[in-house]
């Protein structure tokens, strides 16, 4: 296991999956890339995993880039699909019918902000710093950078992040809206996995709703967004679940969720 390129583990509805490359500060390369595709894949399809969480292994990197020395002798064709493979890794991740955690613990630049970006939620250590310093390998972003970017902070913040290329701190990435919480390195696994044990416990199919009313309506009118909206919620009522919810809260109890 230690000599794999991700490291997956069970518990509670969690799965925790790392980025183990310590030695590159967990660089993307394309094996990279494809393990996490298949891993992403692998937890859309269990029952069992109720959420995910993304992390890098070590104390330094969530994920501090993509490979550059991969990416060095890479031919314009190769480059492109270079690209268009994490995109299309990311995009599975983004559109996972389940929350997505991510645990950025350290560095996040480059191709490591633009795969934090892609997860439903981050929270970041208060040591973590993130950014998009392509520009200063004659590079863009490549991953989805420019655009999850201007979904998450407006356009003025995204290009001063691809322009000048600088790196900012964890407090700086929250006041821009890049990472939903910031806390002390200490407490970061531990306020990671109490959300993500909240979320777990939640009606499965009702975040699956949700998550995809805010997908699609990230991408459409806001006519077309509110119709879809309204169909999922329909749609809720034909769960266990929601009778479950509804009743618990009428009776004055804690609600179990099943999924159905």
């Amino acid at each position: 296991m230690t000599d794999s390129l991700l490291l997956i583990d069970d518990a509670d509805g969690i799965r925790t999956i790392r980025v183990n490359r310590p030695d590159k500060l967990n660089a993307l390369n394309a094996a990279t890339l494809d393990a996490l595709d298949a891993a992403f894949t692998d937890a859309a399809r269990d029952a069992n995993v109720r959420v995910v969480v993304l992390t890098g292994s070590g104390h330094k990197a969530f994920v501090a880039g993509a490979d550059i020395a991969e990416m060095n002798t890479l031919t314009p064709v190769q480059g492109r699909d270079f690209s268009l493979r994490g995109t299309r890794m990311m995009r599975r991740v983004e559109k996972l019918p389940k929350p997505v955690i991510a645990m950025v613990n350290g560095f996040a630049l480059g191709g490591g902000l633009e795969l934090a970006m892609c997860c439903h939620l981050r929270i970041a250590a208060d040591t973590a710093k993130v950014g998009q310093p392509e520009i200063n390998l004659g590079l863009i972003p490549g991953f989805g950078g420019t655009q999850r970017l201007l979904r998450l902070c407006g356009r003025a913040a995204t290009l001063e992040l691809c322009l000048t290329g600088a790196p900012i701190t964890a407090e700086r990435a929250l006041q821009l809206g890049i990472v939903n919480r910031v806390v002390p390195v200490a407490d970061l696994e531990a306020e990671t996995m109490k959300l993500a044990q909240q979320l777990a416990s939640s009606a499965p199919l009702a975040l699956r709703g949700a998550l995809d009313c805010v997908n699609i309506g990230g991408e459409c009118g806001v006519e077309e967004g509110l119709e879809y909206e309204s169909a999922q919620f329909g749609l809720v009522f034909s769960t266990e679940d929601m009778r479950e919810g509804t009743s618990a809260f009428l009776e004055k109890r804690k609600p179990a969720f099943n999924g159905r």
